[in-house]
């Protein structure tokens, strides 16, 4: 299966990320977006239009107050005009950039929107596989800074890198008309030999960045860890060992910052070079054409003027490279994981499941999570409209494996699972997963209310329907107890409730979908006798007219079971009533005696 990459983005990719990320600003049907994308382009040519016509003003002003002798001789009323027009014009390129800014911050920001939406989208279509591999966390970082890489990389590209290639096009245009093309070539190996200077020394300062970020993370991680194991560090009188530790890993980082900070004086002292030079060769060169009668003393102040506007974005181009690199990575990293194929896809021309009466039949089913890890062995189940099945075995049988091929969150390697004789792989997951029900071993509930998750069971659900569930559920009494009722916050992952009021909201929550099939998956096991006793008499009433399965560890939890299972090894080993297992005398009876054994001493230690 692809996965997303780690890293950088290969050599010779960039053009290639680009261009797959170049259609997000063209989008089709939205010609809203597209008259944006077009008036933006244009003020940019327009803003740099601007810019390269300021300096001729300022060369104006110089040439008419040069030949001039002062007062009305100069043409000062000309002359205070140009410099007005001067002002007025730098103003007018500031102006037209920012409208230039609004007027394009909504491609901009549609454009990470539905990429957003697209990635989040694909991201829950994706296999349990795939989220059993992946890191959570990870996975949340890869896709805000994917996306939040959209807005910067489009500032960078569009507004940065491509407005200072017009102007340097501009630029090499006026030198080689007013000034020769000598000019032109020398302007044009500096601007290379700058770039080419601020490339080596940014990439040689990234490697630099890596380190200090890394001795800086180690620095960190060390205080949080001999902060959090304080009293370990007091029990064996560990301080200076500790503060050894931490003063070790801040000086290293100290001498990293040291190192960082020294290749940015090298950066910038080299560009101040670079820059200077050019700077004064240019206008030592328009200094010896006044001198030999080829220029005026305005075309000294045209070109300090272009080569000073010119370099302006370049003296930031090492950050805006720096800032590319990363966003290309970011957006390498995130366009692979919308490569990432998705496992479990609907068949072409599947149909919509409508449940009957619910029979569900494992034949001959076989799956393993690898093709060295064989779970299930040839599993035949028949579980009656209706009735109940039991499935019970030591951990790693196989037991939780059945209700995730039941909801195809994977596939069967070999046999099929069928609902009323229709095979689930020719059905469409949505319509499937609506007709089943599950109640887990750990409700996981979202950090929202009480209502919010007990309404999460369907969509439409209405706040008496919401009340409702709860009641058959047996929460109601606790919710009214509460100061803001069913608009209480049960915090991260539900852990303001007890267990036993998160297994709750999760039986009203199924409760409310009222699903004709039902998955039990050790829905009491992690609960203490007393409050399992109490649920599990909440989920016998559930259970009745549906067709339910429950995968236990207690077997006490089973016993009225219309039929029990006992896996072993991926195979059935046993299968019957609770009463004919125990009068069989196998591996349920023997599980059963020491489960028995354990109560009584549970029992006695109380």
């Amino acid at each position: 299966m692809a996965r997303p990459s780690k890293g950088h983005a290969p050599e010779g990719g960039d053009f290639r990320i680009l261009l797959r990320f170049l259609p997000w600003l063209w989008p089709a049907g939205r010609t809203d977006l597209k008259a944006r994308v077009v008036v933006s382009i244009l003020l940019v040519l327009l803003g740099k239009a601007i810019v390269l016509a300021v300096p001729f003003f300022y060369k104006e002003v110089v040439d008419r107050m040069a030949a001039g002798e002062g007062g009305a001789a100069a043409g000062v009323d000309i002359i205070i005009g140009l410099v007005a027009a001067y002002a007025t014009m730098r103003l007018l390129g500031t102006l037209v950039d920012n409208v230039r800014n609004g007027i394009f911050e909504r491609v901009g920001q549609e454009a990470a929107r539905r990429l957003a939406s697209r990635l989040f989208r694909h991201i829950h279509a994706l296999s349990l596989r795939f989220h059993l591999e992946r890191r959570t966390g990870s996975l949340g970082r890869l896709v805000e800074r994917g996306t939040k890489s959209v807005d910067s990389m489009l500032y960078f590209i569009l507004f940065n890198i491509a407005p200072t290639a017009v102007e340097l096009v501009g630029i090499a245009i006026i030198f080689t008309l007013q000034f020769g093309l000598g000019l032109t070539a020398a302007t044009m190996t500096m601007v290379v030999a700058y770039i080419w200077f601020t490339r080596v020394v940014t990439d040689w300062r990234n490697a630099i960045r890596r380190d200090m970020n890394a001795v800086d993370q180690q620095a960190a991680q060390r205080a949080v860890d001999s902060l959090l194991n304080y009293e370990t560090v007091k029990y064996f009188g560990a301080e200076e060992r500790e503060s050894a530790r931490y003063d070790s890993a801040v000086e290293r980082y100290s001498h990293a910052a040291v190192k960082n900070e020294t290749s940015l004086a090298w950066l910038n002292a080299g560009q101040a070079v670079i820059t200077n030079v050019m700077m004064a060769g240019a206008m030592a060169y328009t200094v010896w054409g006044w001198s030999a009668g080829r220029f005026t003393p305005g075309d000294v102040v045209l070109v300090n003027s272009l080569l000073m506007q010119l370099y302006r974005p370049l003296n930031m181009l090492g950050w805006v490279y720096r800032s590319i690199k990363q966003g290309l990575i970011d957006m390498e990293e995130m366009f692979a994981l919308l490569d990432t194929p998705v496992e479990i896809e609907d068949a072409a021309g599947a149909r919509d499941l409508h449940v009957g009466a619910g029979h569900v039949r494992f034949e001959a089913v076989r799956f393993g999570y690898g093709p060295d890890r064989e779970i299930l062995k040839g599993i035949d189940l028949d579980i009656p409209a209706g009735t109940s099945l039991a499935v019970v075995g030591p951990s790693g049988a196989g037991k939780s494996t059945l209700a995730r091929l039941l909801y195809r969150f994977y596939e069967p390697q070999g046999g099929r699972i069928t609902i009323d004789g229709v095979d689930i792989a020719e059905v469409t997951q949505a319509s499937l997963r609506a007709a089943i029900g599950i109640v887990p071993q750990d409700a996981v509930l979202f950090n929202d209310t009480i209502g919010y998750n007990i309404g999460y069971g369907r969509e439409d659900a209405t706040q008496p329907e919401v009340e409702a569930a709860a009641k058959g559920a047996a929460i109601d009494a606790f919710i009214a107890a509460l100061p803001e009722g069913y608009d209480t916050k049960v915090g991260e992952r539900g852990l303001k409730l007890s267990g036993g009021e998160k297994q709750r909201v999760a039986i009203a929550r199924t409760l409310l979908k009222d699903p004709p099939i039902l998955i039990l998956d050790e829905a009491t096991s992690a609960l203490d006798s007393a409050t399992e006793q109490d649920i599990q008499a909440t989920l016998e009433d559930v259970m009745r007219a549906r067709t339910t399965i429950m995968i236990a560890h207690r077997l006490s939890t089973v016993v009225h079971a219309d039929q029990i299972v006992v896996l072993d090894d991926g195979q059935v080993a046993e299968r019957g009533t609770h009463e004919e297992l125990l009068a069989l005398g196998g591996r349920y009876a023997d599980l059963w005696a020491r489960q028995a054994r354990e109560r009584a001493l549970e029992k006695a230690a109380e």
